[in-house]
């Protein structure tokens, strides 16, 4: 049984496809052929004709990786992220597909928005969707796709990785973290940084899971917050009053004042998964 990657020729797919190829089966399904020597179909998997192209490739995993990202339009970013994937796993439903990793956003709770704030700290996996913008606002919409999928197909396991921003490297992490009095335009997106590697082994840790059949959603973002200051400077510099509304308690424990702003305890807890980072 072979595990169907979309989305091979991205930043994150390439790297996944290297890491993998050595002892699983993988199909890649992208436009492009991928970097590395592995079985690849040409195709978009927001169409059905393409799609078909699979029919000779026994599939029991997806990662789902490709999408439209910020750039384009509501009406292209709604007809690929949701259309497209409900299409695409409609598809492999009925071919037998028993796994489906999805890879989200922390945008799911509509943190690109300048002036969004959560509803708690840390912000939870079950936080509702904010998001003002078409893509956070999809990732959100496929997460509820999966919930009705898992609903109508109960021998099925969705998972949904809501992942931080990626960044490639330790170094690049220094040149992105947070200074105490700088003012970055989405601060809790700025913040929830994630080293690739790490975002590499969830991936895979979601893959290797045991079946759970259902529908589930995991914070992915570093250990840290990506900053050089206590979490709670920053954000109540940031906010003022808005922010000293928030229960803040968290951050104040020893050695907590640079925990992330996204809770990971649901995905240590379920896959055993920790960012090394």
């Amino acid at each position: 049984m072979a595990i169907l990657i979309t989305g091979a020729n991205g930043k994150i797919g390439s790297k996944l496809l290297a890491s993998m190829i050595a002892d699983r089966e993988l199909v890649c399904f992208s436009r492009k052929r991928p970097p590395v020597d592995a079985t690849f179909v040409k195709g978009n998997f927001d169409c059905y004709e393409d799609l078909c192209r699979l029919d000779g490739y026994r599939i029991d995993t997806v990662i789902h990786l490709a999408a439209v990202q910020t750039g384009f339009s509501e009406e292209e970013i709604f007809g690929t992220n949701i259309l497209g994937t409900r299409r695409l796993f409609r598809y492999l439903i009925d071919k037998g597909c028993r796994k489906f990793i999805s890879i989200s956003s922390i945008a799911a709770v509509g943190c690109l928005d300048r002036d969004f704030f959560p509803q708690r700290l840390p912000i939870a996996d079950d936080h509702p969707c904010l998001a003002t913008d078409a893509y956070g606002a999809s990732k959100a919409m496929v997460e509820e796709l999966n919930n009705y999928f898992s609903r109508r197909s109960p021998g099925t396991d969705f998972i949904n990785l809501r992942l931080g921003s990626v960044v490639e490297n330790e170094e690049a992490w220094a040149q992105c973290e947070v200074k105490r009095d700088s003012t970055p335009s989405i601060p809790f997106a700025n913040l929830s940084k994630v080293l690739i590697s790490d975002v590499i082994r969830a991936i895979e840790t979601a893959v290797d899971a045991p079946l759970q059949y259902g529908a589930r959603t995991y914070n992915v973002v570093g250990r840290q917050a990506c900053c050089d200051h206590p979490v709670t400077e920053i954000l109540e510099r940031l906010f003022g009053e808005r922010f000293r509304r928030v229960d803040s308690s968290y951050y104040e424990k020893e050695g907590g004042e640079k925990a992330p702003l996204f809770s990971m305890t649901r995905i240590k807890n379920d896959l055993g998964f920790e960012p090394l980072r």
